[in-house]
């Protein structure tokens, strides 16, 4: 009888375990390999891809295709009544069912143009004061404060206007501007009449306070992205902080700067709520900043649910229109600008 030792059992068994593992390893790499079905597998999801991100691009089409075309569908009562009188004509009574958008046209572009005048500017100051001034402490505290105004809704905007800012400014500002300006020829008339509190350069302030966080935001996004050796060849041969950012940053940086700026402008143009609250909703033109306006997004917000009958609901889509190719145009001429600067830098 042949005894068998522990380690000879162990041995054994390692040999066998060895044994089955080499022979499933030879197995496998004597199998042929499906080349070809895995070329096919990657095609076939490469194609999956492909059609997945042609059909977004073509829904997004088809959304604004839609959007253009129900636009137009829905203006053709008011502009067969009207006509291009619709465009120049201050009239708006729907008792009569007489409208005209020149004073929604002439308002919507005033304010947006005071916002601009006043965020651009301190936007621009602000992203330069993070970027190069602000202590390093402060510059996340401050540059978090700052986006959170973006996301603040614009109707609490408009109260905080209406009940807070309005007084303000019919107690301090206005007449301030009133006195200040009365023997100017021409600032006279544009900061002239009772200090309502209400009116565009109300709304323009809360515009400029509304895309100041857009414009802020992106410029201090795209000043990071100079490289520091600029910065240091600047500041190596004398220049000052406003040299630096005025020949060397502010070029460098000026496609993603009018990306902002127009962004900003975008949303002034086709802001709501804000502006109903604190520009008075008068249709009429009046030459003073002070007076009660109105714009295309106020008037369709306030006057929709009450339209009665085909030409005063057409008229007021036609608006809706109008304000798209405004705003069409504008994102245009920013494209165009963009185009001029990038062939020009190479």
């Amino acid at each position: 009888m042949t005894v068998i030792e522990p380690d000879q059992r162990k041995s054994d068994g390692a040999d066998k375990v060895s044994d089955v593992v080499l022979e499933q390893s030879v197995s496998r790499s004597a199998a042929p390999v499906d080349r070809a079905g895995a070329l096919k597998r990657i095609a076939l999801a490469d194609r999956i891809f492909f059609q997945v991100t042609r059909a977004a691009a073509v829904i997004v089409l088809i959304i604004l295709g839609g959007v253009i075309v129900s636009l137009v569908h829905g203006s053709l009562p008011s502009m067969k009544a009207f006509g291009f009188g619709f465009l120049t004509s201050q009239a708006w009574n729907p008792v009569l069912d007489n409208f005209g958008a020149l004073p929604a046209v002439y308002g919507t572009m005033i304010t947006s143009l005071i916002a601009m005048l006043i965020a651009v500017p301190v936007g621009l100051g602000v992203a330069t004061f993070l970027t190069e001034l602000c202590p390093h402490a402060l510059r996340r505290p401050i540059g978090v404060a700052i986006e959170l105004l973006a996301g603040i809704p614009s109707i609490i905007y408009g109260i905080w206007g209406l009940f807070v800012f309005a007084p303000f400014v019919q107690t301090h500002v206005q007449p301030a501007l009133i006195s200040a300006f009365a023997d100017v020829p021409v600032l006279s008339a544009m900061f002239a009449g009772p200090p309502y509190g209400i009116g565009m350069l109300t709304a323009g302030f809360i515009l400029a306070i509304m895309v100041l966080p857009f414009i802020a935001s992106i410029s201090r996004d795209v000043f990071e992205t100079v490289p520091p050796v600029l910065k240091e060849a600047a500041t190596g041969i004398g220049c000052t902080t406003w040299e630096m950012m005025r020949f060397v940053v502010l070029p460098y940086t000026r496609v993603g700067v009018i990306g902002g700026v127009m962004l900003g402008l975008g949303r002034a143009l086709g802001e709501t709520m804000a502006v109903t609250f604190v520009i008075g909703n008068a249709h009429k033109i009046s030459p003073s900043l002070l007076a009660p306006g109105t714009t295309i997004s106020a008037t369709i917000a306030n006057e929709f649910t009450e339209a009665v009958g085909d030409i005063y609901t057409s008229a007021l889509i036609q608006l809706g229109l109008i304000l798209f190719v405004i705003t069409f145009i504008v994102l245009a001429i920013a494209r165009y600008m963009l185009m001029r600067i990038e062939r020009n830098a190479a």
